[in-house]
């Protein structure tokens, strides 16, 4: 009885979705950085077969937050809602970054600081998006960039690393 227990108890861990936060929880771990606005897009990339495996997106604007479309990333730290993590302190985002990074994978970053405009319309396309299904991270997130100005000729992909060199 003991073992399917704890066999229930590690099946519910792995539901890829976490239920939306409230907006007291958004309010209270909401954090602004003092930087310039940017986007800075991140990939996950298989260290054997050298494919990007997830894509996710910091956007540092009124406040920063990072966009992990159908990303499993979990931290009692930072709220989320429908794929947006809210609360991304620097201490927060270096363990985002270290959550996907490993032995089999590592993370490209690469930032692009942006206008004031930019970001706030990348925030709230992000915000205002929902839940993205599995295997939809680069299309997503592609969708969401090419829908903010200057970034008018991102195409959409389902490729993470497609999306990392249109980024570049």
């Amino acid at each position: 009885r003991i073992a399917f227990i704890g066999l229930a108890l590690t099946l519910a861990g792995c539901t890829p979705q976490n239920p939306n936060a409230d907006d007291v929880a958004i309010s209270a771990a909401s954090y602004r950085n003092a930087e310039p606005p940017s986007l800075t897009l991140y990939t996950m990339i298989n260290n054997r077969s050298g494919e990007g495996a997830h894509t996710a997106l910091l956007i540092n604007a009124s406040e920063q937050v990072i966009f992990d479309p159908a990303g499993s990333f979990y931290s009692v730290a930072t709220p989320e809602r429908d794929d947006v993590l809210f609360g991304i302190t620097p201490g927060m985002e270096k363990a985002y970054r270290s959550a996907h990074a490993r032995s089999t994978f590592h993370v490209a970053s690469q930032k692009i600081e942006v206008s004031p405009q930019q970001a706030e319309r990348a925030y709230q396309l992000a915000v205002s998006n929902g839940r993205v299904p599995d295997a939809f991270c680069a299309s997503s997130t592609a969708k969401l960039l090419s829908q903010v100005p200057g970034f008018e000729s991102i195409r959409s992909t389902f490729y993470p690393k497609k999306l990392m060199d249109q980024f570049a």
